[in-house]
């Protein structure tokens, strides 16, 4: 008789298959509110844009170094137009020599002076040997530098 009471009050160690699947479920909603709070795209979006910004600072200031050393005048490649958005005729060039119809900033990079070499925008360009930056000056002689393809309807430039 001892032996089957001593049976009796054993218990199964364990988890039964429905504390499984509640803690699995809770798990997966937690997930899924902190992705949706966190918001991937949009914080992927800001770094680009934080990227953007610093390059259009980086371009700008190395024009007017070169300026400054150059007693006064700026790359004769910069074009006059009022316009900095990315057309044929502002956007900047990557590689030296190989510039048809964009802007050539090479003086910049040739003796890796001022800039090693020509930022390019996080997503690439619209043309093969673009950057995706635009620059332009003024006739006034102040030049902007943007960056068109800013993501979140965000417009980036910098103007001096």
């Amino acid at each position: 008789m001892e032996k089957i009471l001593c049976t009796m009050n054993k218990k199964k160690d364990g988890f039964t298959l429905l504390e499984v699947l509640l803690v699995v479920a809770i798990i997966a909603i937690l997930a899924g509110i902190i992705i949706i709070a966190i918001n991937p795209a949009k914080q992927l979006a800001d770094t680009k844009n934080t990227q953007r910004k610093a390059d259009v600072n980086t371009i700008l200031n190395a024009v007017y170094q070169y300026t400054i050393d150059n007693s006064g005048t700026f790359p004769s490649t910069i074009p006059l137009n009022s316009d900095c958005g990315i057309v044929a005729t502002t956007e900047i060039c990557k590689i030296d020599g190989i510039c048809t119809n964009l802007v050539d900033l090479s003086v910049l990079t040739n003796s890796k002076k001022y800039l090693v070499s020509i930022p390019i925008d996080p997503t690439g360009s619209t043309s093969t040997y673009g950057t995706g930056y635009g620059i332009s000056k003024d006739a006034t002689n102040r030049v902007t530098v943007c960056a068109p393809r800013a993501e979140q309807g965000l417009t980036i430039s910098a103007t001096r």
